[in-house]
């Protein structure tokens, strides 16, 4: 990106977020007249519970509106405890735990705390675009580690291993993942767990977002329960968006050494301050409330998976993983590079492709390019099934036109 001279330098190489980008393509498509179909956006379809919505309406009805604590209200810091002891086996005291807006803000308060020019990160990749942009923002280099298709799109131990120099500071680790839907078991994070112990001076972000969407009976596992020697350097990410559909709420928490949370702290305090105290009123109710909605949940997006990938598979030109995790597919289409479509966009990237899907059939994805891996594009069946059925159908039509030049 060419920045005005009167910018700062630190922007340099920092994009909008793809997926936003091409969410509003889609919008736009759409003011327009057009009949687009958004797989783009990683959003959930199902409602906010009743539960949450009310205890907002509580709290602002209690007068709970006033300018809220730094670091997370006190009820709120207590559910997250609470959470984190039911769900992951992890025992974090208040001071180790911090409150953001959205689990990007934990990620943005962790890197801008404690990176320098020239210290190195490792992103798994194919990963969630803004980890990428985040960590250069704080002035740090990027490092990918491959994560190919034919191991799952999941990190190898050695892999992370071989990518470690004295310049590293941070090794970034999503399971689930976004954009790939791999999930690690808990033997794969043990692997990899044994590499990070032989480096003390490493931190770890593993980002737990999609805990709760996981499919085919697999347990859900994270590094600082797996290897808890490791739990000084771990900052465990997490939120309220995903699982419980609170993306708009911006709720992020997350747990970590108190030196290193007290320091994000700061950034926070610098940047936004406190999140709103109704949202955090409602990620209360919904931490501590029922959580048979979660599993409900999941079991509906792994009946979308199945017949997303079904669908693509069909589809001369795609070749398309079945993911065990998050609600992503990310398809390989090299069957499809170096074709014409038959509004006559030639194909060579997948940024051409998926370009060409959305203006030629109306169909929003997100190229594999943004994540880091390349042929692919991600599509996202967090949407309801007469969609995905309506979006996989003009995919196909739109491979099926495509013609050798």
């Amino acid at each position: 990106m060419t920045l005005h001279p009167g910018l700062a330098t630190r922007l340099d190489g920092v994009e909008e977020s793809a997926s936003a980008a091409m969410t509003e393509k889609a919008r736009l498509l759409r003011v327009s007249g057009a009949k687009v179909i958004s797989l783009s956006s990683g959003e959930p379809d199902f409602p906010t519970p009743d539960h949450a919505i009310a205890a907002a309406d509580a709290a602002a009805r209690a007068g709970d509106t006033k300018y809220p604590p730094n670091n997370g209200t006190a009820a709120l810091k207590a559910a997250v405890q609470r959470k984190f002891a039911r769900d992951n086996g992890l025992d974090y005291a208040t001071g180790e735990i911090l409150i953001a807006n959205g689990a990007k803000q934990i990620i943005f308060d962790a890197m801008m705390a404690t990176c320098n020019p020239g210290d190195e990160v490792l992103v798994c990749t194919p990963a969630w675009i803004s980890y990428n942009d985040i960590a250069r923002f704080a002035g740090a280099t990027i490092v990918p580690v491959a994560c190919p298709q034919n191991n799952g799109f999941k990190p190898r131990a050695e892999d992370i291993a071989a990518a470690i120099t004295p310049r590293t500071k941070w090794v970034f680790l999503n399971s689930p993942s976004n954009p790939s839907g791999a999930v690690c078991t808990r033997a794969e994070i043990a692997a990899i767990g044994a590499v990070l112990l032989q480096h003390p001076q490493l931190w770890i972000l593993t980002d737990d977002i999609y805990e709760h969407l996981i499919y085919d009976g697999i347990a859900f596992a994270t590094i600082a329960e797996v290897v808890p020697a490791l739990r000084d350097r771990v900052l465990t990410v997490n939120g309220a968006s995903k699982a419980y559909a609170m993306t708009g709420w911006r709720v992020g928490y997350c747990g970590g050494p108190r030196a290193l949370i007290a320091a994000m702290e700061n950034v926070q305090g610098q940047s936004t301050g406190g999140i709103t105290t109704v949202a955090q009123a409602a990620a209360v109710a919904a931490l501590d409330g029922p959580q048979d909605l979660l599993a409900a949940r999941a079991a509906e997006y792994a009946g979308r998976r199945d017949l997303v990938a079904g669908l693509l598979n069909a589809i001369p030109g795609i070749v398309c993983h079945k993911p065990q995790g998050a609600f992503y597919v990310f398809p390989n289409i090299a069957g499809c590079i170096g074709k014409i479509s038959a509004g006559g966009r030639r194909i060579e990237t997948d940024a051409d492709f998926t370009m060409a899907l959305l203006e030629e059939h109306q169909v929003a994805t997100v190229q594999g390019a943004a994540y880091g891996m390349s042929p692919y594009f991600r599509i996202s069946y967090a949407t309801d099934v007469a969609s995905l059925r309506e979006g996989c159908a003009r995919i196909a039509a739109f491979c099926a036109d495509l013609r050798a030049p």
